[in-house]
């Protein structure tokens, strides 16, 4: 990965309560953990000797949008010209489930068009990236 190319953000439904607002970037940040591994820097240790994992070694803006903005950016993101681009979804399917299993049982049953999405991270080249979400303010 080209760090100096590439952007990742995090794009949150603006609407949601701070709890559910964590819960979401804290699920899409280890999912985005697990699909780009290589983000992940090496350990660290500090000066007493403690030892600290590693974290991602460049920013992820979380950014704030409408529902209807998210889901306009995650139908774009199916398109061919955003294939390169990696993707982290997550919605009210996910969050209502108890278990990977229901999870899995539901989606199944679901069609995407019903899902209401409570945030997108989206990791690829800057210009790709800059074009879905350039213009939307950081979540504060």
């Amino acid at each position: 990965m080209d760090i100096q190319n590439e952007k990742c953000v995090m794009v949150l439904d603006e609407n949601l309560p701070l709890g559910v607002v964590a819960n979401t970037a804290a699920i899409m940040g280890i999912t985005l953990g697990k699909k780009m591994p290589e983000v992940v820097g090496v350990d660290v240790t500090d000066e007493n000797g403690n030892e600290h994992p590693g974290i991602i070694e460049f920013p992820v803006p979380i950014l704030k949008g409408t529902p209807e903005r998210i889901r306009e950016i995650r139908e774009k993101l199916y398109q061919p010209d955003f294939q390169d681009v990696t993707v982290v979804d997550f919605s009210d399917l996910a969050q209502g489930c108890r278990t990977y299993e229901e999870f899995i049982r539901k989606m199944g049953h679901t069609r995407e068009d019903t899902l209401q999405y409570l945030g997108l991270a989206i990791c690829g080249a800057k210009k790709k990236v800059n074009k879905l979400t350039g213009s939307m303010p950081l979540l504060r």
